[in-house]
């Protein structure tokens, strides 16, 4: 089995932020009582979903593992903050809601990203249909991606819950990702996507490139098909 991420996250290094290339923009951003913002963005699916159709596998969990994969490409993404001191991951794994069939009230899912597109979401269907919890708190740590997503709509935008009155509210650096319903546009599939982040960590560029590596991992897809 291919092995993409690991359930181990370890951190690589602890950052000198006197050094730091990101100091001045971290200080900055570290003085506001709220560092969050968000940002929403067409991304054509099209070449996901032809894939998925054609591996019988599930959309929703095959997203969750490539917005998972391409955010563990991204340097920025990776940055942590304990105590006083900042710290750098070697990638996170996710925690996404899902619903079990026939059921209206959602639980979270969190596992390791391993293997490849197709070991990952088969492994994601078996976790979720056995979870009998809302969620398992022992494992919800700082190396996680929060992912929603809300297939009922085509999301022009959303914010997400955070709780702005905890002393360490600011230190909380898990991205949150959610996506709508994918719609028909000139013949291809687009939907909406959501990234809510840490402004003293992660800029617009790197937003950027996480739109342009989820492209280019769809667009990899589709050669294997």
């Amino acid at each position: 089995m291919q092995t993409v991420g690991s359930s181990e996250v370890t951190i690589l290094k602890k950052i000198d932020l006197e050094t730091w290339d990101r100091r001045d923009i971290f200080h900055f951003f570290s003085g506001m009582s709220n560092p969050f913002y968000m940002v929403t963005f067409r991304l054509d699916v099209t070449d996901l979903y032809n894939y998925v159709k054609c591996h019988d596998l599930s959309f929703y969990y095959s997203m969750c593992y490539l917005v998972t994969k391409s955010i563990n490409q991204i340097d920025a993404f990776q940055f942590v903050t304990r105590g006083e001191n900042v710290y750098q991951l070697d990638g996170r794994n996710p925690s996404f809601t899902d619903l079990k069939k026939g059921s209206k009230a959602f639980h979270i899912v969190t596992m390791p990203f391993d293997g490849t597109i197709e070991d990952f979401s088969n492994a994601a269907k078996e976790k979720s249909t056995a979870q009998s919890a809302f969620i398992d708190e022992s494992g919800q740590t700082d190396d996680l991606i929060y992912i929603s997503c809300l297939p009922w709509i085509d999301i022009t935008g959303v914010t997400n819950d955070r709780d702005l009155g905890s002393p360490n509210a600011k230190n909380d650096s898990i991205p949150r990702v959610t996506w709508g319903k994918y719609v028909e546009q000139n013949g291809r599939k687009e939907l909406g996507i959501s990234l809510e982040v840490n402004h003293r960590f992660i800029d617009g560029v790197h937003i950027g490139q996480f739109a342009q590596i989820m492209t280019e991992e769809m667009a990899r897809l589709a050669e294997q098909i």
